[in-house]
């Protein structure tokens, strides 16, 4: 089993989460204000979270930190593991080596 901390990096999947956001009818402002809410009745604290981010995340897959993976799989109330690609989806359309 692999194990993740949170300033590791990690190919989250791009097109899963986009799946999920759709399933719920949201926009990307709008998983981002659900991440933001999420966060925040976790911690206590509001952040803010990057839309161009998140773009990036959905359309190519882009590597993130496990912390910030993890502030999304709250805002889809999963667990973020689930988000995390499979070995080798990074290589695709838009990927950068």
């Amino acid at each position: 089993m692999t194990e993740f901390t949170d300033g590791a990096r990690v190919v989250p999947d791009g097109p899963g989460i986009r799946r999920r956001r759709r399933e719920r009818g949201w926009s990307q402002r709008e998983l981002a204000r659900a991440i933001c809410d999420a966060h925040e009745r976790a911690t206590g604290r509001r952040v803010g979270f990057n839309l161009n981010l998140l773009h990036h995340v959905e359309e190519e897959n882009e590597p993130v930190d496990y912390a910030t993976l993890v502030l999304v799989a709250g805002g889809l109330d999963c667990d973020p593991v689930e988000l995390v690609a499979a070995r080798g989806e990074r290589l695709g359309a838009g990927a950068r080596a």
